[in-house]
């Protein structure tokens, strides 16, 4: 789909433009996922890692992993004609969080994507969404090998509130991705739409 074009005798469409932050632990796939579903190519901000690194990188669990992201992840997704996505992926080491407070202002919404050999990296991100008031699902990445458990295990585990979507993804695959986008914007639509509800009683 391109964006501007419309059928003949009509208008171009102005899409509308939301902002999404991908965030999670380090090594947990958001690169991957912004990769998998961006139709520009993905602005990356990788580097190396270092031997001066090792005392702060944590690597236990993804042993494999030889770069970081040490500011952000960009990519856009068209969802519908009158719908663009801007995909923004946080760092994932703690060192890099500052960066965090600038890439979320002006977010509807986060995917926390998690990996469940290491739950407890996602502890900060679901932190910092909830302290915000940032609606957010949680996209448990179904790594080969990692343990499969219901959502509602995962769901305990992280401690969440019941209106937190859980969802399972694949973050290689662009229609998985785009599930776990749709579900999003669903969720934010939705939080948006309590809150403009009247008090009554």
């Amino acid at each position: 789909m391109v964006l501007g074009r419309s059928e003949p005798g009509k208008h171009p469409v102005e899409p509308v433009t939301l902002k999404v932050l991908v965030a999670g632990g380090f090594g947990v796939g958001k690169t991957t996922l912004v990769g998998a579903v961006s139709e520009i190519r993905p602005l990356r901000t990788e580097e190396l890692l270092t031997e001066a690194g090792r005392p702060v990188d944590d690597t236990s669990g993804v042993e494999g992993k030889h770069t970081t992201t040490v500011a952000m992840d960009f990519g856009r997704i068209t969802l519908r004609e009158d719908l663009v996505l801007y995909l923004f992926g946080t760092p994932g080491q703690e060192r890099f969080w500052f960066m965090w407070d600038e890439l979320s202002a002006g977010a509807l919404g986060a995917v926390v994507l998690a990996d469940t050999r290491r739950l407890e990296d996602c502890f900060a991100a679901v932190d910092y969404f909830e302290r915000r008031s940032i609606p957010f699902l949680v996209g448990v990445n179904c790594f080969e090998g990692a343990p499969r458990h219901p959502a509602d295990s995962v769901r305990r585990a992280l401690d969440l509130d019941d209106e937190v979507p859980v969802v399972f993804c694949d973050a290689r695959e662009r229609e998985s991705v785009k599930e776990v986008l749709i579900g999003v914007v669903q969720h934010a639509m939705e939080c948006a739409a309590g809150r403009r509800q009247p008090v009554t009683g």
